[in-house]
């Protein structure tokens, strides 16, 4: 497929899946201003790459004007696998700029189960760092739809709260710049219909862990939550669709305890 059509695609075939839901989720959530410089965050995997070409999209045909810089971490990719990155951008019509940092072997010397959580944490810092040094106000990252119901079932079932993946977010270590996820009411079945679509090839998580681990790296608790809103939606086809909904209609009034700036609050405190 031609860059011309990759793009032809995602507004035309895929055009409610994916970039209906990305205007929708721009709008709802106000994420994106007049004026505003935003680091499209790419990763290699098929998320970034759709959210970087949903990006150039909305800034051609746009009804403001901003600008955006896409920008790739390498934190220690073997060179095949930034090779893939960097062909895929040539692919796809996106010009990156890629820098260099050592996360992978920080995160492997740690040792012990599984460094996943350390290893997003020191990427969100690298890549605000570096997207405030080109000049920008804003980071966007790829997580959408399912990313945001796994967050929830995982804070509920493991964290005993509730808490959601939030669509945008301000920075509490960089003053000034915020996070915003564009795709966060597209499917990621639609985000992978539209990769095998096109011919495109992405790259998966390319750390030491999931070279040692191969397939059982994927056994961790977020893939739990994938095969349970998949086991759900068999018998239930909305159901991904109602939590998701939930997020947004919290009713308060039958809420029997609740915490926000670090205060507590109870139902009988009202009662």
């Amino acid at each position: 497929m031609s860059v011309e059509e990759i793009e032809r695609s995602l507004i035309k075939k895929f055009r409610k899946e994916i970039w209906c839901a990305f205007v929708q989720s721009v709008k709802k959530y106000a994420l994106i201003s007049e004026g505003d410089k935003i680091a499209v965050c790419i990763s290699g995997g098929k998320d970034s790459f759709a959210l970087a070409k949903c990006m150039q999209e909305l800034q051609r045909h746009g009804q403001f004007a901003f600008e955006t810089k896409f920008i790739v971490m390498d934190p220690g990719y073997s060179p095949a696998n930034r090779r893939l990155i960097e062909e895929n951008a040539n692919k796809t019509g996106v010009d990156v700029d890629i820098f260099d940092s050592s996360i992978f072997a920080a995160v492997d010397s740690v040792g012990g189960g599984s460094p996943c959580y350390l290893c997003a944490r020191m990427r969100r810092g690298y890549l605000y760092e570096y997207a405030k040094k080109c000049g920008c106000n804003k980071i966007a990252l790829g997580h959408h739809f399912d990313d945001a119901v796994e967050t929830t079932l995982m804070s509920m079932l493991y964290g005993a709260e509730i808490k959601t993946m939030l669509p945008k977010l301000r920075s509490t270590s960089h003053p000034g710049m915020e996070l915003i996820r564009p795709l966060y009411a597209v499917r990621e079945r639609d985000i992978i219909a539209w990769a095998e679509y096109n011919g495109l090839t992405f790259l998966r998580c390319a750390c030491r862990f999931t070279e040692r681990m191969g397939d059982k790296a994927e056994d961790g608790k977020r893939k739990e939550m994938k095969d349970l809103v998949a086991r759900l939606e068999q018998s239930h086809p909305d159901a991904a669709k109602n939590i998701f909904t939930s997020m947004h209609n919290v009713a308060l009034d039958c809420i029997v305890g609740w915490r926000k700036g670090g205060v507590r609050g109870n139902f009988c405190d009202n009662y």
